[in-house]
Order: C-alpha cells, then structure tokens, then sequence
C-alpha cells in the first residue's frame, strides 16, 4: 500500500461525506505527513509528564480534559511537555468537540510543521468513526480474479477458471436486478478480523464488464446506476466450474467454506453445463444464505424431520411387533 498521510485522510473524509467533519486549521505544511498506523492515542498522561507508554506515532485526540490541562499548562508557562509531545512528530493532532488551540500552540504546530485538525464531533463519536476509517485504510489486501455481485444482499464472490462464464453469469443476475461490485479483478479486505469487503481494483474499471463476443460494456450506462455499488460485505464464494460426468458433488451442502486472509466463508461449487441456470441456482443460494443469517437452516431441518420420521417408523413397527407376540400372530389376544 502507498503511503498514507493526513492530506489523504482529508480526502478520503470529502470522498465519504464529511463523514468525520474534519478541517485544517493551522500546521498546513505538516499535511504531506504519513499516517503509519490505525491507532490513535489520548495525550492526558504525556500533559503530565509521564512518556514511558507514549505512541507519538498515533494520531493524538485533544478533548475537554486535555484541553482544559493544556490551558492550565500555559497559564503556568509550562510549555516543556507540550513541546515534547511535538517532538515526537504525530502525524496530525485532532482538536475534537469543536475545541480550537491557543496562539501559542498553534505557533508549536507551524514551527513543527504539524497538521491540526477541528472536527465538531464528540470523543465517543468521533474516535468510533475513525477507528473505522482506519481499520479499512490499513487493512490486509489481497487481488483475486473473479466476480463480486450483490445478490438480494449478500456479497457472492464468484470464481472459476478462465472462460467458464462467469461474467456471463454475473450479467444475467444484473438483468434480474441484482448489483455489480467488481468484475474480473476484486480486492478483498480483512476487516477487523471479523469480515471481508471486497472492491474493485480500479475505481475506473470496475463497473465495466468484458463479454466475449460483444467486448466492453459499461454497467451503469445500460442498466442504470442502481445496478451497481462501490462495496459489498463478503459471504458467500461460488465456484463455477465445467461439469465432469465421473465427479461427485455436494448435495447437502453446509459443508464447504473458502478462507480469504484468514477469514472464512461459505463455499458452493456450481458444475455447469449446457441448459443449467447457473444464475437462478445463484440466487437461491444467496436467499438460502441470507435465511441462514436469519437463523433458519434448510439442511438441519430436513436432517430433523428425517430423524423423526426415523423414530416414527421405529416406534410403529415396536408396537405392530408387540401386538403380534402378544395375539399369538393372528390379531387375538390369547387367554
């Protein structure tokens, strides 16, 4: 990944928005600066003196309790743990809950060419937004071949040797309403370690389909821009390969999973032939899997109801055998 830096946390903030409401209001030579790592830190104790633990590479949060102790700092013009807290470099600092810096903290910034950012959001609010910026920024990445569609929902990622229609497949689904995320190259992200987001490789790209016999299709100029999205959460991995007579496949399923960057999820291998709708088979298994999210499991049901029958069956021919012992075989009862 490139280096990321405050004037791309900027950017990425007016890409979603404003979701975090930032703006630059000193220490605008210090916005080249890189940003390393998805942590952020609470400056309180460096105020105070104590920098064993200190993470002077995280972005640093002033609220009201380290405001209220910087101003108390420079009542006293105790500058020193201030000017150490520069020393460090950060790579910008975050006045948050619409708190602004004093003029002598706003000089320490431009001398130390030190981003200082405003955002009118409170510390509970504000940290859980950029945490989750950041967790994406800085996630694990890998590039796959293949299609990533949004079907009723859920993400199916759809993989396969080359030529064996994937694409075709994934078209077909948008006809039927579905949404494209990717086709051809997809990049996942692990989340968190919770969950995988998959994208396009190239923004640009990304939307566009190559049809063999046709060529390049623009997704959103035929079927609209609600036939696409620029994200989608991962759940389901479809698997289409060309059908081998002497193969046996799953016919259960629940039993097959994928594991993308250390996280797993559901797995189907589609054969396909000839006269097999392979899309239609797609949504059923995207709207099985999305039962499943609602706690419903056809397979487990059906393993239930065969057990029952099972005991059912059991249960009748015990008693027909003990009605027989006891009529001697022929429906009496003997005396």
């Amino acid at each position: 990944m490139r280096e990321f830096t405050v004037l791309d946390l900027l950017d990425l903030d007016l890409r979603e928005h404003n979701h975090l409401q930032l703006k630059c209001i000193a220490g605008r030579s210090g916005l080249s600066r890189t940003i390393k790592n998805s942590k952020i830190s609470r400056p309180g104790l460096a105020l105070t003196g104590y920098f064993e633990d200190f993470s002077g590479s995280s972005i640093q949060l002033i609220g009201r309790a380290e405001q209220s102790y910087i101003e108390m700092l420079e009542k006293k013009n105790e500058y020193e743990n201030i000017e150490r807290i520069f020393s460090y470099e950060p790579p910008c600092i975050v006045f948050i809950g619409g708190y602004k810096p004093s003029e002598h903290f706003v000089e320490l910034a431009e001398k130390n060419a030190t981003a200082i950012l405003s955002t009118p959001l409170e510390s509970s609010d504000f940290s859980r937004r950029l945490y989750s910026q950041l967790d994406e920024v800085f996630a694990a990445t890998m590039t796959i071949h293949g299609v990533l569609v949004d079907v009723y929902g859920i993400g199916v990622l759809i993989t396969g040797d080359s030529g064996v229609g994937k694409s075709e497949t994934a078209l077909e689904l948008i006809e039927r309403g579905h949404r494209l995320i990717s086709d051809d190259t997809v990049k996942l992200k692990n989340i968190s370690d919770t969950f995988l987001i998959g994208t396009g490789e190239n923004p640009l790209l990304a939307h566009h389909m190559e049809i063999r016999g046709l060529g390049i299709i623009n997704i959103a100029n035929l079927f609209g821009i609600g036939a696409i999205r620029e994200k989608k959460h991962v759940q389901l991995s479809v698997v289409l390969e060309n059908w081998e007579s002497g193969k046996q496949y799953d016919r259960i399923g629940d039993s097959l999973t994928d594991t993308y960057l250390g996280i797993t999820i559901p797995k189907l291998v589609l054969p396909v032939r000839p006269g097999r709708n392979v899309p239609i088979l797609i949504e059923t298994a995207a709207g099985n899997e999305r039962m499943k999210k609602l706690g419903y499991y056809s397979s487990k049901e059906f393993d239930q109801n065969v057990l029952k029958w099972l005991e059912s069956e059991a249960a009748r021919k015990m008693y027909f055998n003990s009605d027989e012992i006891l009529s001697g075989g022929d429906g009496e009862i003997d005396q």
